[in-house]
């Protein structure tokens, strides 16, 4: 498992080279934080949107106690400008995210959680709160929350594929999903359309090994899956390949229809690619989506 400090510290050291990013689309033009108080237009600002309730990483002084004082529960309220600027965070936890095809490479999951916590410390430098989904970890800044983020991101999932979970996404807020989408889609189908339901706007990052986008095997070939509950054999792997290229490209499509039709945006990245040109891309894609 990779280790919390390592992982953020791989994660700043690949944020750094990077230029400061400013808010300049239109969701951080009307909503600018200084310090601890946030700047606002009219009609934009300490509005009520929800309660919610309380989880262990809210703050005291956040809790609503006159809500709290009618039932069992300990609640906070979300506010309009905490919506605006919030972006929450979904990465593939699961077996299949830890598939490399050579040891130079990093696995799927070490890339996907390296570019997830790097985008997480440019929104917070920007000024902007980011949290997962699932009730996880709600939306904050701060160094406390980045290094919340690292420990939640490194822990590992034994499900052979990943499946989204869409609670805690706040209405208009932003979201970011990253995963191989190599399982069954269905799930993420429900997440994006329950999200696009919500006003969430948001990227979705396919991140493949270059083995899974080239299908390279010719002769006898075993697959199996990263936790052997599934395996395949064959004599003839190289007859297969033009089948699995056509399935992964309709997949690409499926995708790429899915985000299309519920705003989201859509693209692949390679594990042997700069990981730089990703992060840069995320974060604009982000900022095109306020």
């Amino acid at each position: 498992m990779t280790q919390p400090l390592a992982l953020r510290a791989e994660a700043e050291n690949l944020a750094s080279p990077l230029p400061p990013l400013l808010a300049e689309a239109e969701h951080l033009a009307t909503t600018v934080l200084l310090g601890d108080h946030g700047r606002r237009r009219a009609g934009l600002g300490d509005t009520f949107w929800q309660f919610r309730p309380a989880q262990d990483h809210d703050e005291v002084r956040n809790i609503d106690w006159r809500r709290s004082a009618r039932s069992d529960a300990t609640f906070v309220q979300d506010k309009e400008w905490q919506i605006a600027q919030s972006v929450i965070l979904w990465v593939d936890q699961a077996a299949a995210m830890r598939f490399a095809s050579d040891d130079n490479l990093p696995t799927k999951a070490q890339r996907a959680r390296t570019l997830a916590l790097a985008t997480a410390i440019l929104l917070i430098r920007g000024g902007e709160r980011v949290g997962l989904t699932g009730l996880r970890l709600p939306p904050k800044r701060g160094h406390a929350q980045l290094q919340q983020l690292a420990t939640i991101l490194s822990q590992d999932d034994d499900t052979d594929y990943g499946t989204p979970d869409a609670q805690g996404m706040l209405p208009h807020s932003r979201a970011l999903f990253i995963s191989d989408f190599l399982g069954d889609l269905a799930p993420f189908e429900a997440a994006l359309t329950k999200a696009a339901d919500r006003g969430v706007r948001g990227v979705l990052l396919q991140l493949l090994d270059p083995q899974e986008e080239s299908f390279p095997f010719d002769g006898r070939t075993i697959f199996e899956s990263m936790t052997g509950s599934l395996r395949h054999e064959t004599l003839k792997a190289g007859d297969l390949r033009s089948r699995y290229l056509d399935r992964l490209a309709a997949r690409k499509d499926h995708l790429r229809h899915l985000a299309r039709t519920t705003g989201w945006q859509f693209t692949t990245h390679h594990s042997n690619a700069a990981p730089s040109l990703a992060l840069l891309w995320l974060y604009q894609a982000l900022e095109r989506q306020t």
